[in-house]
């Protein structure tokens, strides 16, 4: 069985394999942990405030180009179709672009999206 794919859960994201396994987004802390070689992926929650919860999850995933070095996409399955979002290198990949387009991606399904993650209790 595989390692869970690290969350994002409010401003910060959850990685069971790191010592300390809460960083906050947006922190120098998170911009090394997108650059380190062992960081493939993560998952960010499609808050949907009309019903008050969580109704779906995009996967965001670092990936080889051709051109050479790492970048960044965002991943969503709709329906029998996937829909794909390109990030950029890790320098771009901030909560406030997180946020943007999962309120685009809910849009899309009709859903309206709120503009950041929702809070959740302290574990």
């Amino acid at each position: 069985m595989g390692q869970a794919t690290p969350r994002v859960y409010d401003d910060w994201l959850e990685d069971t394999v790191l010592p300390t396994p809460r960083i906050r987004l947006d922190s120098p802390a998170w911009f090394a942990w997108l650059e380190a070689q062992t960081t493939q992926r993560f998952a960010y929650p499609l808050f949907d405030p009309r019903v008050g919860y969580i109704v779906g999850v995009m996967t965001v995933r670092k990936e080889a180009r051709q051109r050479g070095g790492w970048y960044w996409s965002v991943y969503r399955r709709a329906g029998a179709g996937m829909r794909k979002v390109y990030l950029g290198r890790s320098a771009t990949v901030t909560q406030a672009r997180l946020a943007a387009i999962a309120t685009d991606l809910l849009a899309e399904t009709g859903r309206q999206a709120a503009p950041s993650t929702p809070e959740t209790p302290q574990r």
